[in-house]
């Protein structure tokens, strides 16, 4: 009886990801809601409607971005305690490109508080990119 030689098997080919209304594949558009904080964010929103995925990264990274923003600019202003503000602009760079980085390759990084919100508002339908009211 002879054996076979068991060919290597070549992983399933990837699904190529659809170009979408800005011409961007979906991760790099993902990754690009978080480049520029809360702007990129709003930009996205504008420019892809439709994608869920997308609208997920863009209000995430601006529901994240805005109080890192506004704080950074108050604890900057104050004498003494400028220090806070300049540490709070590296911890939000950090962290908004470590997320824009996971979501690039794929992974979704919910943050507590900030994702489940986004999730939410994501889901809304095209058209209805402002937030729902909070009851």
């Amino acid at each position: 009886m002879s054996q076979q030689p068991q060919q290597p098997q070549s992983p399933p080919p990837k699904t190529p990801q659809i170009p979408q209304t800005t011409g961007l594949q979906e991760n790099i558009a993902c990754l690009l809601c978080y480049v520029l904080w809360w702007i990129s964010g709003i930009a996205f929103l504008v420019l892809e409607p439709n994608n869920k995925n997308i609208k997920f990264h863009a209000w995430q990274s601006i529901i994240i971005s805005v109080p890192f923003f506004v704080l950074a600019i108050i604890f900057s202003a104050i004498p003494f305690i400028w220090f806070i503000g300049t540490i709070l602009w590296v911890v939000g760079w950090v962290l908004l490109l470590y997320i824009g980085l996971m979501a690039y390759q794929g992974r979704k990084i919910v943050v507590p508080y900030a994702g489940p919100l986004a999730e939410k508002w994501a889901e809304q339908p095209p058209g209805t990119n402002q937030p729902p009211a909070t009851k």
